[in-house]
C-alpha cells in the first residue's frame, strides 16, 4: 500500500475550497491512491489586520506551505497563482497550473456601479494596482485601506463600512458568491494582479511520483498567459506591493498581452503579441515599451512645471 499524498492548504473558506478542487480532480485521475487535505496557518493569516506593505515583501501567504513541503511534511502544496513571489523558490517546482477561472476585478456595492458611486464614496482594497487604476478612473472617490478574507470585506459593505470595495471575480465565483457583484470591472481600465484566477500546485524538484500524479491538471493555454503575465512583472520590478497589472489570452497560436504600471500619480497601459511560444520575450518587449512610457510621462509633467 502506498503512503498517501498529503496536500497542503492555507485554512481559509476559499483556499480549502480552490484545494478541493484539486483534490478532488487528483482522486478522480487516480482513483487508487489515497489523499490528505493538512491545513496550515501562514503569515498573511496570522496578521490579517497588518497591511501587506507592512509585513513583508511577496510571499506572504504562502512561505509556511512551502517550508512544509520543504521538510516532507507535505507532498503538494496549492496556492492562489498570484500569491506565489515571481522568482521560483529552490527546491520547488510548479507542477501544473489549472485552467483560469474569471480573471477580471469586480466591484461590489450597495447597487452602485463605479460611474454611479457619489463624489467622495468610500471604496475599500489593500491593493496599490487597485487604488491606482481606480482614481485613474474616479479620481474624486475615497481609497480606503482594508484586509481580509472576502468574507470579512463584504462584511464592511453591507455594514456600511465603505460604499464598496473591489475584489477578484474568482474568488467570489469560487464561493458561489456571483450575486455579491455589482459590477464586473472592464480590463480596459483595470488589469488584474498577474496570475490573478489561476491555481499552482507545487511539488519538490526530483519528486518524479508526485509530479506524474499532478502533472495532467496542467493546463497549458492558462500556463502561457500567467507565465508571461509574472515575465512582465519581473521585469518591471514587480511584487505584491508594486502598483503593475497584466493579462494574457491566447488566441490560436498566438498571445495577447496587455500590461500597466502606475507611475507618479499616473497610469499607462501597452499591449504587444506574438507566437504564444515567445511569452516571455512578448512579457519583457510590453515591459520596455510600458518603462519609456511612464518616463516620457515623467518628463512631460515635469516639463508642465
Amino acid at each position: 500500500m502506498k503512503n498517501p499524498i498529503v496536500v497542503g492548504s492555507r485554512g481559509s473558506r476559499l483556499a480549502l475550497i480552490q484545494t478541493q478542487s484539486v483534490l478532488d480532480g487528483l482522486t478522480r485521475l487516480h482513483p487508487g491512491r489515497e489523499f490528505r487535505l493538512a491545513k496550515i496557518r501562514t503569515t498573511g493569516d496570522i496578521k490579517a489586520r497588518t497591511p501587506l506593505s507592512e509585513i513583508s515583501s511577496h510571499g506572504v501567504f504562502v512561505k509556511e506551505l512551502q517550508s512544509q513541503l520543504l521538510e516532507g511534511r507535505i507532498d503538494v502544496a496549492v496556492h492562489s497563482l498570484k500569491d506565489l513571489p515571481l522568482r521560483g523558490h529552490p527546491g520547488l517546482t510548479i507542477a501544473a497550473v489549472t485552467p483560469r477561472v474569471d480573471p477580471r476585478d469586480v466591484l461590489v456595492s450597495r447597487g452602485k456601479t463605479l460611474s454611479e458611486l457619489d463624489p467622495g464614496s468610500s471604496v475599500g482594497t489593500g491593493s496599490p494596482r487597485r487604488k491606482s487604476q481606480l482614481l485613474a478612473v474616479r479620481p474624486d472617490l475615497t481609497v480606503t485601506q482594508i484586509r481580509g478574507n472576502i468574507e470579512t470585506r463584504l462584511r464592511k459593505v453591507s455594514d456600511g463600512e465603505v460604499d464598496g470595495i473591489v475584489v477578484a471575480a474568482a474568488g467570489l465565483v469560487r464561493l458561489g458568491m456571483e450575486d455579491r457583484v455589482t459590477e464586473y470591472l472592464s480590463t480596459e481600465n483595470f488589469l488584474p494582479e498577474p496570475g490573478q484566477g489561476a491555481l499552482a500546485v507545487e511539488i519538490r524538484s526530483g519528486d518524479e511520483d508526485v509530479f506524474e500524479l499532478v502533472r495532467p491538471l496542467h493546463h497549458e493555454p492558462t500556463w502561457t498567459c500567467v507565465s508571461a503575465e509574472r515575465a512582465f512583472a519581473l521585469a518591471l520590478g514587480g511584487g505584491c506591493s508594486a502598483p503593475v497589472a497584466c493579462l494574457g489570452a491566447v488566441i490560436g497560436t498566438r498571445l495577447e498581452l496587455r500590461g500597466m504600471i502606475a507611475e507618479g500619480g499616473r497610469v499607462f497601459f501597452a499591449f504587444e503579441e506574438g507566437e504564444a511560444g515567445l511569452a516571455e520575450v512578448i512579457a519583457r518587449r510590453l515591459a520596455e515599451g510600458l518603462k519609456k512610457s511612464a518616463a516620457a510621462g515623467a518628463a512631460g509633467r515635469s516639463g508642465e512645471k
